[in-house]
């Protein structure tokens, strides 16, 4: 048994591997492209942006939750710093649009909370949960629509001094340049 058990093993490494690959973007690649509705009522789109603004897309669990509202609000908090580089953020779940425009009120946060109801993207982007919600994951994009830099590390009432940081290391532009 033990050799019948290492031979499936070895026949199946590779599998699951690629498996493995396959949902995980990776710096460097292409980010999946998005068309979601913000709590503004607008929709958004990852190729609007492309040759133009990175854009930071920071994934949170639930609306009215204590981890995500301290996530949204710090976004909200560094507003001003955020604003000095070329891009375009967002905080985005899978609750539907009502939810996250009564939670973006709730807040009085001045950027868009995107919805994601049917998952689609939040798949695409390796981010949704066994729980089929979104895990706390910021990814950035660059203006050429290529992941810059992937963070499945965020302290939610950081995020967005945090996100600040990261934009000046990563050497996104700076807006008006």
């Amino acid at each position: 048994m033990p050799m019948l058990w290492s031979l499936l093993v070895v026949a199946l490494f590779p599998l699951m591997v690629a498996a493995q690959e396959d949902g995980e973007l990776k710096v460097g690649d292409p980010a999946p492209d998005f068309e979601l509705k913000g709590s503004d009522g607008k929709v958004y789109r990852l190729s609007d942006f492309k040759g133009k603004k990175g854009v930071v897309i920071a994934w949170f669990p639930k609306a009215f939750t204590g981890g995500c509202t301290a996530q949204c609000k710090s976004f909200r908090d560094h507003g001003e710093v955020l604003r000095k580089f070329n891009v375009v953020y967002f905080t985005a779940s899978v609750d539907d649009e009502q939810t996250n425009r009564r939670f973006a009120e709730s807040l009085g946060v001045d950027y868009p909370i995107l919805s994601d109801p049917e998952k689609k993207v939040a798949r695409a982007y390796g981010v949704l949960n066994a729980r089929g919600t979104a895990s706390r994951v910021t990814v950035y994009i660059d203006k050429d629509g290529k992941i810059a830099f992937i963070d499945r590390n965020v302290t939610a009432k950081d995020d967005g001094m945090n996100v600040a940081k990261r934009l000046d290391e990563l050497g996104f532009d700076k807006a008006g340049d």
